[in-house]
């Protein structure tokens, strides 16, 4: 069939063109903005609902909902493991989207029948909650059944989805390059449509109309979702799951350490790799990096009297493997040192999701004659993203590209820094606002009142803007460098691990937060943010920010692209595909 020439070959692909592209993304699109719309809901009020309605203390609603944020970013792992492995991203979505609508499902049933959770507090004031009655082992029970039902359905979604997305465009072909680059920001712009939503039209109705409302419509969300998802179905380019990449890094361990004392070739190009169009692999070639030597080891043929691609696959994958897959190996390794730098710009994120909504509870609610809930105050930098994203897609990016050549207009890398140091900013802003907000209480002589502060809830609004396009440089950023910089056998699962930095920014700030309040005699400590020490947390995370910025710039330089040799019949495939 390949011998008889490129002809039939093409025309046989030739079909696929009706497939993918912009038209199956916006399947894609609304389902991430109805998923996020129900997820971005819980992350901002939950800690409302924790307090008020369960009954938890400032601190335990805190770290409950960072702990649920962290797990539910953590959870991606499984989603994109079962992806690469098992099933397609398509079947994925479906399954966990599935999952997450019964987690919204059990938690509107909870906040809808009283006899599910505890009785509200009695009294009134800052120390009220001592009035309060602990919420029984069983409403615990359910409650965290449901969330963490929530977490593990959007974790798959979240592994899957822009996975799938980003399938329907080919990155070896120029033009839907400069399509795939996009999509990530319009993944990104859906997300803050979804986000609005949330943060305004499901807290409004949670607030007015009662929290079994507000989960009732997050429920109803992600079933719109699945239905969005499945209607897509008929025009998305599939993954073909390729075995396990977990496996597959650790057959290069045990082949590398297998043959440590093995000779190494002078010529490199004696290292195993198999060419031969016949053969079953994967449509990329890695090239041979010199970063980690060591795994290179891993791919060294034992014996040259028969080398035959039949003999050498014959022989065990735990002694011998493809420079390919020591490249797909050596890829991971570089990955984790950016991935791990980046945590903390996320630890500071979960800050903006507690502290601040409850300094928003402070605050003179109105803007503008308009009353704003607590937990809508992200939407002013969602709204700020919302502006940001088509500017940056439509005009920075084509004219970054006409300098730099590159179809992204800047660097993945660039990118990500960028967001590094916004944060910061960020940070250094909040703590500002923050030494404001006490100041005016004690002026007001309102430090045990429970009155809103004569201040206007909208400061807040300037660390939530610097944040908002700190988050639009680093997530997408960190989502486009994953997907692209990793093998085509381990996209969901590196596009899992790009989460990750969320889930271990949640789960350090919940340290961060115990080992603070520990070190400094209780920063932190009181029910009371008016006698708390906010404003030095906040500059404290800003130094630290500033820290992890140097350490983000020596692993940057560090990291090498990786580069990869097509099969000559494959891109002779895509080029008519194309139309060139």
């Amino acid at each position: 069939m390949g011998i008889c020439g490129t002809d039939v070959k093409t025309k046989a692909e030739r079909p696929e063109t009706k497939l993918g592209g912009n038209r199956a993304a916006l399947f894609v699109y609304a389902t991430e903005g109805l998923e996020n719309m129900a997820f971005i809901t819980s992350a901002v009020s939950l800690v409302t609902y924790f307090y008020g309605y369960m009954n938890f203390s400032i601190t335990k609603s805190a770290t409950t909902l960072t702990n649920f944020m962290g797990t539910a970013f953590l959870l991606p792992l499984v989603g994109g493991f079962i992806c690469d492995t098992y099933l397609s991203r398509f079947k994925t979505c479906v399954i966990f989207a599935f999952i997450e609508l019964l987690g919204y499902a059990l938690l509107a049933v909870q906040a809808h029948l009283h006899q599910l959770r505890p009785l509200p507090c009695k009294g009134g004031g800052l120390s009220g909650q001592d009035k309060c009655e602990a919420a029984a082992t069983s409403h615990v029970a359910i409650l965290f059944t449901g969330l963490y039902m929530v977490a593990l359905g959007t974790g798959g979604v979240k592994a899957a989805l822009p996975s799938l997305g980003a399938d329907q465009f080919d990155d070896k072909n120029p033009k839907e390059a400069a399509q795939l680059s996009s999509f990530f920001n319009w993944f990104l712009f859906s997300l803050t449509i979804g986000a609005i939503l949330g943060v305004t039209f499901i807290v409004w109705i949670t607030i007015n109309q009662g929290w079994d409302w507000g989960f009732g419509i997050c429920t109803i969300a992600i079933l719109c979702a699945l239905v969005f998802v499945c209607m897509g179905k008929s025009l998305y380019r599939n993954n073909v799951p390729k075995g396990s990449p977990l496996v597959r890094i650790l057959q290069v361990f045990v082949a590398a350490i297998r043959n440590r004392k093995l000779p190494f070739p002078e010529n490199t190009g004696e290292l195993l790799e198999i060419h031969d169009k016949g053969t079953n692999m994967r449509d990329e070639i890695l090239e041979r990096t010199e970063q980690f030597r060591f795994f290179d080891r891993a791919a060294i043929i034992r014996s040259n009297n028969d080398s035959s691609i039949e003999t050498r696959q014959l022989e065990s994958n735990w002694s011998l493997c493809t420079v390919t897959q020591v490249e797909e190996t050596k890829i991971l390794i570089r990955m984790l040192p950016i991935i791990l730098s980046t945590v903390f710009m996320n630890t500071c994120l979960a800050q903006l999701q507690t502290f601040s909504i409850q300094q928003s509870t402070t605050l003179d609610p109105y803007i503008l004659g308009f009353k704003v809930p607590g937990p809508s105050i992200p939407v002013i930098p969602l709204l700020f993203m919302f502006m940001l994203i088509p500017t940056y897609d439509r005009v920075f990016v084509p004219l970054a590209r006409k300098i730099t050549g590159i179809p992204t207009g800047i660097r993945h890398l660039q990118r990500i820094g960028i967001g590094l140091v916004l944060s910061a900013i960020s940070m250094a802003v909040a703590g500002i606002v923050e030494t404001r907000r006490k100041s005016v209480a004690i002026q007001h002589n309102m430090v045990d009142s429970i009155e809103p502060l004569p201040m206007t809830v909208f400061w807040l609004g300037f660390q939530y803007a610097i944040f908002g396009a700190a988050d639009m440089f680093t997530l997408v950023g960190i989502l486009e460098f994953f997907y692209a910089e990793s093998s085509a056998g381990m996209k969901s699962l590196s596009t899992a691990i790009s989460w990750c930095s969320l889930a271990f920014g949640y789960y350090l700030s919940t340290v961060v937060v115990e080992v603070v309040n520990k070190v400094s005699g209780g920063w932190l400590a009181n029910n009371n943010l008016n006698r708390d020490n906010l404003n030095y947390f906040y500059w404290l995370l800003s130094g630290i920010s500033v820290v992890n910025f140097g350490v983000y710039l020596v692993c940057a330089s560090w990291y090498k692209y990786k580069k990869v040799e097509m099969k000559q019949t494959d891109a002779e495939g895509k080029l008519e595909m194309a139309g060139v």
